[in-house]
């Protein structure tokens, strides 16, 4: 296991662009957490206001492989574990032909980035970490906001980012490039040129080419703008690679050891594993690995408004920027800084928070039940995984009010 103490030397390397790939283990955390890895005490969920049929229920439909390659689900309502699953699936047999096959989610046919080799996906070489995806995003948003609340992140969202470039390599620079804010990437309206709403494994899907190249920070930067900054929603994994880029500048620090330090850490994490780039930049698009109770943990960060046990990590102010919508964005959601916004229900008010990645990591937060959803999964041929929506319908008539 990689050590905590040797976090400040991977700093280093990493801000020289000496350090090429990720460490084969994972970051290790035991013995200097500083709160306990399992703050919620368990519970039936009759006795806070669910029915276990329900959950039975969708139980029954993830081990039938109705909802395929489900991995885990975790229920966590008014702080209390009430129901938790794992199912298991032979990953090696079930996409033997595809890991030997080069793709699109297999350009480089070994190492990480083969999305089908076992060793890796979706369990970081058969630990409980699980790969995370496009919650990374998510978790890179709080990783900002953070660090602006520590007064570590030097620039307001209103910022251009070319602040934070060389001009003279990027290509296709016009005005409309020069106006993109830290905002806009956030919100995934940057204007780029960027196509994700095709399947990822098209090689025209804008992640998979930009996965497909070494410097993904310039491939990114280098797209010609089809819109005005601020005005048009397209989802974006490159956008969030930017922040990831931009972070480091801002603050002089790698964002992986910044998270470690003052996230990570403080929620008790036991060991996580985050994926580089070949040129060594941490991959703030999809690259994390962690626990399943350790992602239920910033959903309830998020739930307490950016409290835990007492202390602040995240400021009011960015949480509900975060969890207010920006934008509309696809499929009826709306879109914060990096977070997913579900409406359900009747009221148009009531959104659940989501973070949301490729094969079925789900982090779902309906704030006015007191209640966190966690679910991971590995159904990435698919068209479609485990949905949100679907979910949240199949849970929401089985809730009762708290009693208070």
């Amino acid at each position: 296991m990689i050590q905590l103490r040797h976090l400040a030397s991977l700093n280093q390397l990493a801000r020289v662009g000496m350090l090429m790939f990720a460490p084969d283990t994972p970051v290790s955390l035991q013995g200097g957490a500083t709160q306990s890895d399992m703050p919620w005490p368990r519970a039936t969920p009759e006795s806070v206001g669910l029915d276990s049929a329900a959950l039975a229920s969708l139980d029954a439909d993830f081990v039938s492989g109705k909802y395929p390659y489900v991995d885990s689900m975790l229920i966590i309502r008014a702080g209390k574990n009430v129901y938790e699953r794992t199912y298991s699936h032979d990953y090696q047999e079930i996409y033997y032909k595809e890991a030997r096959t080069k793709g699109p989610l297999n350009t480089r046919l070994t190492g990480i980035y083969n999305y089908f080799d076992p060793q890796y996906h979706p369990y970081y070489q058969a630990t409980d970490a699980h790969t995370m995806q496009s919650v990374t995003k998510t978790i890179t948003s709080v990783i900002i906001g953070i660090a602006m609340h520590r007064n570590e992140f030097h620039a307001e969202i209103a910022s251009p980012i070319l602040h934070y470039f060389d001009i003279s390599r990027i290509k296709n620079l016009d005005d409309r490039k020069r106006l993109i804010t830290l905002r806009d990437l956030l919100t995934m309206r940057s204007g780029l040129d960027w196509d994700e709403d095709l399947p990822y494994n098209d090689p025209r899907n804008g992640s998979s080419a930009m996965e497909a190249c070494d410097d993904w920070v310039q491939f990114v930067i280098d797209r010609p703008m089809t819109h005005e900054p601020g005005t048009f929603f397209a989802y974006s994994s490159g956008v969030s690679e930017l922040l990831g880029y931009i972070f480091q500048k801002a603050t002089g620090q790698d964002i992986e050891a910044y998270a470690t330090e003052h996230l990570f850490k403080v929620l008790g994490f036991k060991h996580h594993y985050w994926k580089r780039t070949p040129l060594g930049l941490v991959d703030t698009e999809g690259g994390l690995y962690l626990r399943v109770h350790d992602l239920a943990k910033i959903g309830d960060v998020y739930l307490h408004d950016g409290m835990w046990k007492g202390q602040r990590l995240v400021s009011s102010d960015w949480v509900q920027q975060s969890i207010t919508p920006s934008t509309d964005a696809r499929q009826g959601m709306k879109y914060g800084f990096q977070w997913w916004l579900i409406p359900h229900g009747t009221a148009p008010e009531r959104l659940a928070w989501a973070a949301l990645g490729l094969g079925g990591q789900r982090l779902l937060v309906l704030p006015e039940e007191e209640l966190i959803m966690v679910f991971t999964g590995w159904n990435i041929l698919a068209e479609s995984s485990l949905n949100s929506r679907e979910v949240i319908t199949r849970i929401s008539p089985a809730l009762r009010p708290l009693a208070r």
